[in-house]
């Protein structure tokens, strides 16, 4: 009988040390060169400038696989990428260590037989280099013509159709119930996935991504472009990537699938894909559509006054502090910092309130290693906003906090700019940036440094902001937003509830602004 249990005993302790024990992954940023997850381990190869090839290797978490079952972040267009691929695998132990993710090769000079042998084209040749493709173009047009006059006949015969449609009719039914809106889909399935995960399942995303139509470009920036477009009559926003910013879509992907990163003031993410149309690959991150723009925008074209400001600022705050915060459970959310926290990247809903957006430099805390998820692409923040421990190089990396109190000191330099542009009694200041007056509009580390380390130069401040009380008051938050000291700045949920407890001067003893406080 003992015989039997000590055999049992042996045949089961293998599987009960792989269900205690993670999946150990090789990582070339760790201790011991290895890491351990209870999701996938991964390999990623990336092509820089200069065409080194380099190759990294880490883990990815279960609670950043979504879905958990083919998780987006490891789908890479790879046939045609010669610049960032990705591969994951979860079917052992250090699995990772023999996965050798393949550039696509790039060819700079194709093989051209067409051409005789001393390089040019004869006479023949150029003739049907001319001759094909204008055929082809009018064979096209005369078969489009022919189909569409055939499809529009049968259009205005049948009974159940409209002889006259809207802009965006052809995205709608013609019978039946209307399709879910986007704000529908996206609450049903938090609704059925008890609010793990923000955006929509992954082959709800991709359909969404094929139906969208661009419509106009709305902005430009180091990454790409942004575009409105047009999903069954409503807007949304399009960030579209170029190929070399692969790292920065996947990063900004990969931290909007957090678990309960959605909030009123985080901009809301609808959907991420990848779009090969057969030379060159799109990458696209499609969010919520604001109409006022970022806030950069926003202040440069409009004032606001007193009551606006102290709303918008709360917004900032508050969904700083639901980003900064660690929420413990079974579907927790990690802390999360922002890293590149400006002006450009905060939207103005049309309510008066904020929406802080480009999550593409975030970094998360671990809490069970206490460990910092460091992006792996090479993009920097800011420098106008960087933090003097960041211009000086002395913060510490391995810290989780030290990233919160930069998230801080940017604040500050964006609550300067929105005070600015604050009317009171008929008196505001042209919109300008932080330190317009002390560096040049594309600064230097070096001159940063300068300017706010060794000089320790903050923004000036209007004297017209001490005779206006609740100025005063957001004042004093944004000078302690930049203590040179960084552990001396105030907590973004500290600041949250100082600006909620601002009192306006015309008596109010209820605060306008609960809408905000209770998100």
């Amino acid at each position: 009988m003992l015989g039997h249990v000590a055999l049992s005993t042996i045949l089961i302790l293998p599987f009960l040390i792989a269900v205690v024990s993670g999946l150990l992954c090789k990582c070339d940023i760790c201790a011991n060169n290895t890491c351990e997850t209870d999701g996938y381990c991964f390999a990623s190869s990336t092509r820089n400038k200069s065409g080194i090839i380099h190759h990294d290797y880490r883990c990815l978490d279960k609670h950043i696989s979504y879905p958990l079952e083919n998780p987006v972040l490891c789908h890479s267009a790879k046939t045609l990428n010669d610049t960032f691929v990705i591969e994951c695998c979860k079917g052992k132990d250090m699995c990772n260590e023999k996965l050798n993710p393949r550039l696509a090769v790039r060819r700079e000079h194709k093989e051209r037989p067409w051409l005789m042998p001393n390089g040019s084209l004869g006479t023949l040749e150029i003739a049907m280099l001319i001759a094909c493709p204008i055929g082809m173009l009018c064979l096209a047009f005369m078969l489009g013509v022919s189909f569409w006059s055939q499809h529009k006949k049968k259009l205005l015969a049948h009974p159940r159709y409209p002889c006259e449609r809207g802009e965006d009719a052809a995205d709608q039914p013609i019978l039946g119930p209307s399709p879910p809106s986007l704000t529908d889909m996206i609450r049903d399935n938090q609704v059925t996935t008890s609010g793990s995960g923000s955006g929509l399942p992954l082959l709800v995303q991709r359909s969404i991504a094929r139906q969208i139509q661009l419509v106009e470009t709305i902005g430009k920036g180091r990454f790409g472009e942004v575009w409105r477009g047009r999903w069954r009559g409503e807007n949304v926003a399009v960030k579209i990537f170029s190929s070399r910013e692969e790292r920065s879509w996947f990063r900004e992907a990969e931290i909007y699938q957090t678990v309960m990163l959605r909030h009123d003031n985080i901009l809301g993410f609808i959907a991420a894909d990848n779009k090969d149309n057969g030379t060159w690959t799109q990458l696209w991150l499609i969010t919520d559509y604001h109409a006022n723009g970022s806030l950069f925008d926003f202040l440069n074209r409009s004032t606001i006054d007193v009551h606006g400001l102290i709303k918008m600022a709360l917004s900032i705050a508050t969904g700083l502090a639901h980003l900064h915060m660690e929420i413990v459970g079974t579907q927790g959310k990690p802390a999360i910092a922002h890293r590149d926290l400006k002006s450009k990247n905060i939207l103005v809903r049309s309510n008066g309130t904020c929406a802080i957006g480009d999550l593409g430099l975030a970094v998360r805390h671990d809490i069970a290693t206490d460990t910092v998820d460091i992006p792996l692409n090479n993009r920097v923040g800011t420098k106008r906003y960087m933090a003097p421990e960041v211009l000086e190089e002395s913060m510490n990396m391995s810290h989780f906090d030290a990233f919160k109190r930069g998230d801080v000191y940017a604040f500050g330099l964006i609550l300067w700019e929105m005070g600015r542009r604050c009317n009171v009694g008929g008196l505001y200041d042209e919109y300008q940036l932080p330190f317009y007056d002390c560096v040049p509009s594309d600064p230097t580390i070096d001159e940063m440094r300068k300017v706010v380390c060794l000089d320790q130069i903050r923004p000036a401040i209007p004297n017209r902001w001490h005779a206006c009380k609740e100025l005063y008051l957001v004042l004093k938050i944004m000078q302690e937003c930049w203590y040179p000291v960084a552990t001396a700045r105030p907590t973004a949920l500290r600041i949250k509830k100082t600006i909620a407890s601002i009192k306006l001067s015309d008596g109010n003893q209820t605060n306008p602004y609960e809408d905000v406080i209770s998100q």
